[in-house]
């Protein structure tokens, strides 16, 4: 019978292990990709928007030369950590159902079962994208992530949205050669796109390197062509691929299968601010799950202390 089990092999699953580690409780973490698999799907060219200090866990340095870490950068030192602190992980392992058993909760993996009197959910949100419900949506050409833009070159490529995934799509395989189109809903380019990088997509606009349609919508996807409304009336242009960097969202379906109450607006899932813990006794959300569709809500950096919150309260209900 474990104290803990840990759904989420992730930074903040990662910090929960560290801070139940150090608490000398038992505890096994649960992973259904490779070790941090969110970080390790990020683009190959992708910046961290904070700086080392704010991405440590466990109170481990993260040592990079660079200003900003890149994701090889975090590769690098979540592996790093999970390793030589000889974390319990197993990769590749999905939960399928946790349930409730007198004091206990029993675990269903896709390889086994484990016992554990308590339960923390570290799911993150990446894996699920937040489709845009169009015409010609499941064509192959429509991708909702996105890796290296080299694929890209000498095609014609449509970016959706306007924050920080899609500005870097669209800037990056603009100069591998792509030609691109970048179709916003709001009026301008988001805020949240990091300070260093929004002023370089508002230039390329201006100078007509990349064309930009605002208050506008993907509204149908073809092989060769896709439709957008624009505020002057409907268009059609040549595409060779659809970047839609739309946003992705936490598993709602499995939140609600273990029986984790949702708020009817955002699906925030109903959980005590002061120790963590849901509705459902034993069971304890961790990071950016914590958020529902608020998805900027919660990162590494601000749900690193979920974990020091959680194992003290497990701690003081011995």
């Amino acid at each position: 019978m474990l104290d803990i089990l840990i759904i989420g092999g992730g930074p903040i699953g990662l910090t929960c292990g560290l801070a139940a580690q150090k608490a000398g409780l038992s505890f096994v973490i649960v992973e259904k990709g490779c070790l941090v698999n969110s970080l390790y799907n990020y683009p190959s060219t992708m910046t961290f928007f904070s700086t080392s200090e704010k991405l440590e866990i466990g109170g481990v340095p993260f040592v990079t030369v660079h200003n900003k870490p890149t994701r090889a950068d975090a590769l690098e030192y979540y592996r790093r950590v999970a390793l030589s602190n000889h974390l319990p992980i197993n990769l590749f392992e999905e939960v399928t159902n946790v349930t409730k058993q007198g004091d206990f909760y029993s675990i269903t993996t896709s390889k086994t079962t484990y016992e554990a009197k308590r339960v923390i959910l570290s799911t993150g949100f990446y894996d699920i994208a937040v489709n845009l419900d169009i015409p010609g949506e499941n064509l192959p050409k429509v991708k909702h992530y996105y890796q290296d833009p080299h694929y890209y070159t000498l095609q014609k490529v449509v970016v959706v949205g306007s924050s920080n995934s899609a500005i870097d799509v669209a800037l990056e395989t603009y100069r591998k050669g792509a030609e691109v189109t970048l179709v916003v809903r709001d009026s301008e380019i988001s805020h949240r796109v990091k300070y260093w990088v929004r002023p370089d997509i508002i230039n390329r606009i201006k100078e007509g390197s990349i064309k930009a349609y605002f208050n506008s919508n993907l509204e149908a996807i073809r092989e060769h062509e896709v439709d957008i409304q624009t505020p002057e009336g409907p268009i059609t242009i040549s595409n060779d691929f659809v970047m839609a960097m739309t946003g992705y969202k936490p598993n709602f379906n499995f939140l609600k299968k273990l029986g984790i109450i949702l708020s009817d607006e955002k699906f925030i899932p109903q959980y005590n601010h002061e120790t963590m813990e849901t509705n459902l006794p034993g069971l304890y959300l961790a990071g950016v799950v914590c958020g529902g569709l608020d998805t900027h809500l919660w990162f590494i950096e601000n749900s690193r202390i979920h974990a020091d919150i959680i194992i003290n309260d497990i701690i003081g209900k011995r």
